[in-house]
């Protein structure tokens, strides 16, 4: 086995969970933003041989970043962030479950036409799941998912987005957990390993329902992208777009891999991506390195061509705001006061709407020790700062995020 590509440094459980994975894979890397997640870490890439892994892929499939650039520039702005941030606030949706009210939400996309519907075993399940897909379509959800507004480092502005396939990915994913333990679509099941052989009726049904989540996932974030470039009254100039929760049929090695990168951007040499930071850090556009070095390719093949998603966690959502009963008593204090995250975005000059103590920026690492860490293997073409931030309020609870 190759040796796994390891950037910054990880507790012992991350490390283990990826030990664990690598003991089932070909290859496995892990990014410097890693922590532990369901089965496989978060920021963990693993490439199997004709298998995917549905706990690897995740329960929010496709979940991704875009991002576009605008042709406004920061002055065009001046006076109106409050007021635009109001607005992008009151115009999508963010939350549990929410549908997309929107007059020109994209509900008849060709994708509810597509014919892999039909891998979703039984009519009423079928259909009970297109309808929930088709009326959450552009909507945001919540945990870490956001709508932002940047300038860039020449003041142009830029739309960020965070999220991915809603409720149509979540079922996905628990309906195949459910049949690979022998169990009815939509039975709740234990989350655990599941590799599947593409090859077979299940594993290609599930490839199938995976790939159409991606196009779900896509077509949502393009669309909640546009209509934020709308209501800041700009026109689009570029986009960047990658999913980070989902698996791609690569070649590695003059091998043909399927690889699983859970919390993990595709970065192969030329390839742009967008990765943010927290509420209160600015983010970047960045692209995989082209480079003659043979050091520095010998790297990004072992990371199988991937960089980090976002910041990384360092503290639990329940250790940041700690537990409360559901009519709001305090069970146990988190670490995070909500004056503290206000302080920190209020410093930066971010304009914030919603946003929970879980998601503040004291709970992840720096962007840029990160990007750091992954060392040459990624190019930043673009530092972005945030101006407006808009979340699903703190007490929002949604079984989809990631």
């Amino acid at each position: 086995m190759v040796t796994p590509q390891i950037f910054g440094q990880h507790e012992p459980n991350t490390l283990a969970q990826l030990r664990d994975v690598a003991s089932r894979a070909e290859r496995v890397a892990l990014m410097a933003d890693g922590h532990l997640g369901y089965v496989m870490p978060i920021g963990g890439v693993a490439a199997y041989r004709d298998k995917v892994s549905v706990v690897g892929v995740g329960f929010d499939i496709a979940c991704g970043n875009a991002a576009i650039r605008t042709d406004l520039t920061r002055p065009q702005l001046d006076g109106r962030l409050g007021a635009l941030a109001d607005e992008i606030q009151a115009t999508l949706s963010f939350g549990m479950g929410r549908k997309n009210q929107a007059q020109d939400a994209p509900t008849e996309d060709p994708l509810f036409a597509d014919a892999a519907w039909d891998a979703v075993p039984g009519n009423h399940e079928r259909e009970r799941l297109r309808s929930k897909a088709r009326a959450q379509l552009g909507t945001v959800g919540s945990g870490n998912h956001y709508v932002d507004v940047f300038a860039d480092e020449d003041d142009r502005i830029w739309v960020g987005v965070h999220f991915g396939s809603r409720g149509f990915g979540f079922g996905v994913a628990h309906g195949f957990l459910a049949l690979s333990q022998n169990k009815a679509w939509g039975e709740r099941v234990p989350e655990r390993e599941t590799l599947l052989d593409v090859s077979s009726p299940i594993g290609d049904a599930y490839w199938q329902l995976m790939n159409l989540a991606g196009r779900y996932a896509y077509a949502g974030r393009e669309w909640v992208a546009r209509k934020v470039v709308q209501l800041l009254g700009g026109r689009e100039v570029a986009l960047v777009h990658n999913h980070h929760n989902f698996a791609w049929v690569e070649e590695h090695g003059g091998e043909r891999f399927h690889v699983v990168r859970k919390g993990a951007t595709p970065a192969f040499p030329g390839q742009l991506g967008f990765v943010g930071g927290s509420m209160g850090d600015d983010a970047v556009i960045i692209r995989g390195a082209t480079t003659d070095d043979p050091a520095v390719r010998d790297v990004q093949a072992r990371a199988l061509f991937s960089t980090v998603h976002g910041a990384g966690r360092v503290m639990s959502r329940t250790a940041a705001a700690g537990k409360r009963t559901r009519r709001g008593q305090v069970i146990k204090p988190g670490a995070i006061s909500r004056e503290m995250m206000l302080e920190w975005v209020q410093r930066k000059g971010v304009v914030l709407r919603g946003g929970g103590t879980d998601e503040s920026p004291h709970v992840y690492r720096r962007l840029t020790d990160v990007l750091a860490a992954q060392g040459p293997t990624v190019e930043v073409l673009h530092v972005l700062r945030p101006l407006i931030v808009v979340m699903a309020g703190a007490d929002e609870f949604d079984p989809y995020k990631d």
